[in-house]
């Protein structure tokens, strides 16, 4: 496409000096800024290497695979909150997902007037600015006396799985997933939403041009079209879960005996640094550095998965 006379007289015209000075800067600046980025992650897995290192010769592998954690004597082992971690944010993902992206096409889609569309689009943004002890305290107070009967009747039908053998006490690893859920929520619909609006109406008309239905447009067209930011959205998502601490904390109920039950009392690795490592001493600080070690490894997995899965899905579509 040709460009506009204006166009072609600001490319060939003349710089002057302090454009390029200002132009070198802003570049220099821009590197330095994402050098100190990199170092200072740099820095931080050295930090915690370094501190995790007698716990790392102490304990070896099977600080992943046993769940001891007995300050008396000495003996740790992770697993319980390792499996904690990953399971509550499992599930939280496995809730979240289909309710983030479905609140975002409703939110774009013409489904509903414009005004109310901005409305809950508001609402749902604001979500993500409630403080995790707020959070934490309504799903003690209100989400967890709500869900105990439904978790009852869970265990009643389902108690011979041993995913639901434990007669729901109050804090555990179901309430646990389900506030994540709350907190991930904002994340994963309003980055779906963006990338929802991004998608060219042309695709939506063309769609519609050979006849498909809305949802027909919405499923094959719309969503492949997004999929990508879609998928960095719900990466991103999981490593919040993966890290959250305070609501978590006060929900899950901080147990460090492994069972597989979902009604049981948990641990997750932020949840057993907030509320060890402050009265820690010894090698038990080493053995929370491990831990924490294990948590920034496990993040650090998760988006180096999202950039290959966005990558490959930004090539497909």
């Amino acid at each position: 496409m040709a460009r506009s006379p204006r166009l072609e007289l600001f490319a060939l015209r003349r710089r002057s000096d302090a454009e390029r000075f200002l132009d070198r800067s802003f570049f220099q600046l821009a590197v330095a800024l994402a050098a100190a980025v990199g170092l200072l992650v740099v820095a931080i897995l050295l930090t915690v290497l370094s501190g995790a290192w007698e716990a790392i010769r102490s304990f070896g592998i099977s600080f992943i695979t046993t769940s001891d954690w007995d300050p008396g004597s000495d003996h740790y082992g992770a697993f319980t909150a390792i499996y904690g971690t990953l399971v509550s944010s499992g599930l939280a993902l496995l809730i979240a997902v289909p309710l983030g992206v479905g609140t975002a096409v409703f939110l774009t889609e013409n489904i509903i007037p414009k005004a109310i569309r901005e409305v809950l689009g508001v609402m749902v943004e604001l979500l993500a600015a409630i403080p995790s002890v707020v959070l934490g305290l309504w799903a003690i107070v209100v989400m967890e006396p709500l869900l105990r009967p439904f978790l009852s009747e869970l265990h009643q039908l389902l108690g011979w799985l041993p995913f639901f053998s434990t007669e729901p006490q109050g804090p555990g690893m179901a309430p646990a997933a389900l506030i994540l859920v709350v907190m991930i929520l904002p994340i994963i619909t309003a980055i779906s939403r963006d990338a929802l609006s991004q998608v060219p109406d042309g695709l939506r008309q063309a769609a519609y041009g050979i006849g498909t239905t809305r949802w027909g447009a919405i499923f094959q067209v719309i969503l492949p079209a997004a999929i990508s930011g879609i998928t960095g959205g719900v990466m991103l998502a999981l490593g919040r879960a993966m890290g959250e601490t305070m609501a978590v904390t006060m929900i899950i109920g901080n147990s460090n005996n492994f069972s597989l039950s979902l009604l049981a009392p948990a641990n997750t690795i932020s949840s057993m640094l907030a509320n060890q490592f402050g009265e820690a001493s010894g090698i038990q600080v080493s053995a929370l550095m491990y831990a924490a070690l294990l948590l920034m490894v496990m993040s650090l997995a998760v988006n180096l998965l999202a950039q290959q899965v966005v990558r490959r899905l930004s090539l497909k579509y």
